[in-house]
């Protein structure tokens, strides 16, 4: 029997490009290992006819950001008939817009933060609502572009009118949500732990955060409540199946637990292209639940389809 033949996208043009390229590889490396035959493709906007030429059986989708995780290549591989992981097109464009998404999240009843989305040019003068308060594009991802406006700032922040922001025209500002930092996968139907993210050395979960060494801190399990930890579970699953979700997903919450134990949840958004690298979040859920990180990728593999 011949070997399924997987075609691992990364790279891409967004501001997540370095990122890609880590998921990436550690991707490919994997699958190799596992006995796939595996072709690396460094997105451009020749993908099309790449994918074209080389009919792989499967598309391991490796992007992040805007055009590999906003319904854009998952549009381009539906017309080319190439199965692929992750979460569809539509699924994929919801989920990306961080308004939309919590509109579709709050229908089900999942707790979400008042906010409102503003053109940054028309950013008012005053504060558009009490600090604190945080601003962030409305589709990116990785936290760039995210300011956090505290609760003595005299104005808002002018980054977002300047000409050195480049995260887009409209911007989420969003009530700040103390707490805790809590993440929750899930794999197809089934949802994986819970992980709390304890920065080191930066206030809140920034890029470098995520992505410089040392920068936070992983537990798993998290170190809350079996009441808590289950409700967190059941929102991440409702979240996954309500925007439309297939294969892994990833939702970040605020758990404020500053006044009582049952305290605040609140669901900030879901990721449907999670980092894909040994120690990202979402391969330790995985193999924190029994997975190695190759069976997490094989699972994944198995999983892709068309029309997701």
């Amino acid at each position: 029997m011949s070997r399924k033949h997987v075609a691992v996208l990364m790279g891409g043009f967004s501001s997540e490009r370095p990122v890609s390229l880590s998921s990436g590889t550690a991707c490919a490396d994997a699958l190799e290992a596992e006995g796939f035959q595996v072709t690396r493709i460094d997105v451009d906007r020749d993908v099309s006819a790449k994918l074209a030429a080389l009919r792989p059986d499967v598309v391991f989708n490796a992007l992040h950001g805007p055009y590999g995780e906003d319904g854009t290549i998952q549009g381009v591989l539906e017309y080319l008939e190439i199965p692929y992981t992750h979460s569809g097109v539509l699924a994929s464009a919801l989920a990306m817009d961080k308004e939309k998404a919590k509109g579709v999240a709050a229908a089900v009843g999942i707790p979400v933060a008042q906010s409102e989305v503003i053109n940054r040019f028309a950013f008012p003068a005053e504060h558009p609502m009490k600090p604190p308060y945080v601003v962030k594009p409305v589709r990116e991802g990785s936290s760039f572009g995210v300011v956090i406006v505290q609760e003595d700032q005299s104005h808002p922040p002018q980054i977002i009118s300047s000409p050195e922001w480049r995260y887009g025209e409209q911007v989420l500002v969003e009530r700040y949500i103390y707490g805790r930092e809590l993440t929750c996968g899930v794999m197809g139907d089934q949802v994986l732990g819970v992980t709390e993210i304890v920065p080191v050395g930066h206030g809140f979960y920034d890029y470098d955060a995520k992505y410089v060494a040392g920068g936070s801190k992983h537990v798993i399990p998290a170190e809350i409540s079996p009441n808590i930890y289950q409700k967190i579970q059941s929102l991440a699953l409702r979240a996954h199946q309500a925007i439309g979700c297939r294969g892994v997903s990833r939702s970040d919450f605020r758990y404020d637990d500053r006044f009582s134990e049952d305290g605040e949840i609140i669901w900030l958004e879901i990721n449907t292209q999670p980092g894909m690298t040994p120690t990202s979040l979402v391969p330790e859920m995985a193999g924190h639940a029994g997975y190695t990180f190759g069976e997490f990728l094989r699972w994944m593999v198995e999983d892709a389809s068309c029309s997701r």
